[in-house]
């Protein structure tokens, strides 16, 4: 699975992100760059062949050393976003990464607030997530049971997860992430209050029912659809912000 895992972090790297930003970040060849959940460090290595001087966080420790296995020149880090004390440890920074990470963090207001501290005036913010009340917020696709392919199924009470898991022979551990990641799950509504109470500007924010990462998992061309109240809180798979840190007057 960690080979998988970083295959595709190199994959989407190289043919999505590095022209995301290319396109949307001025001078990104100079930015100084850290990934929080950085994983198996597959987004990192493309970054920093590219060029770029980029820094991990990663609260597992082993996906940080299976990064390190691959890749010793990186410099990864074994470190919890909402743990104040790292902002006296780290820089600051161009770019903030978070791919998939801020819909397993409960507590977002200290994620938020060091996630700002690390931000250099006039930083941006990239930051993609599932809504919690899309299809597959639970990610229950990672499952071995018919339960992978029922979109919605995370919003059930829990003891009917519980149960129909138990009927389908699925994964002891995969029934009970689903029903922790709906639980942690973070909606659009409540995200954008999250950055707004920051004073973070959106520069590009899109919404899509086949995600970018989509084309590198199952060969899907990225579809988008409209930025509608309440409706896009469950037919958006995925959603991707730009957030600018303002300059101080």
């Amino acid at each position: 699975m960690a080979e998988k895992h970083y295959s595709e972090q190199i994959k989407h790297t190289e043919n999505y992100l590095i022209p995301y930003f290319k396109n949307n970040l001025p001078n990104f060849n100079k930015f100084n760059i850290i990934e929080v959940g950085c994983a198996e460090g597959g987004g990192l290595k493309v970054l920093n062949d590219f060029g770029l001087k980029v820094t991990g966080i990663e609260i597992s420790p082993n996906r940080v050393r299976t990064a390190k296995e691959k890749n010793p020149e990186l410099t990864i880090h074994t470190m919890d976003i909402t743990d104040s004390s790292i902002v006296s440890k780290l820089e600051k920074y161009d770019l903030i990464i978070l791919r998939d990470v801020i819909e397993h963090v409960p507590d977002r207001i200290s994620a938020f607030n060091v996630i700002y501290e690390l931000l250099k005036e006039g930083g941006f913010l990239y930051i993609t997530f599932p809504p919690k009340y899309s299809g597959f917020a639970g990610h229950q696709q990672n499952g071995r049971s018919i339960m992978k392919r029922l979109p919605f199924i995370h919003i059930l009470p829990d003891f009917l997860i519980r149960s129909f898991g138990r009927i389908v022979n699925e994964k002891p551990k995969l029934i009970e992430d689903i029903i922790k990641n709906f639980k942690d799950g973070l909606s659009i509504r409540a995200f954008e209050k999250y950055y707004s109470r920051h004073g973070l500007q959106p520069v590009v924010k899109e919404l899509f029912l086949f995600r970018p990462v989509f084309r590198v998992r199952f060969n899907l061309n990225p579809k988008k659809v409209p930025n509608i109240p309440l409706l896009r809180e469950v037919i958006a798979f995925g959603c991707e912000y730009l957030l600018q840190k303002p300059h101080s007057q």
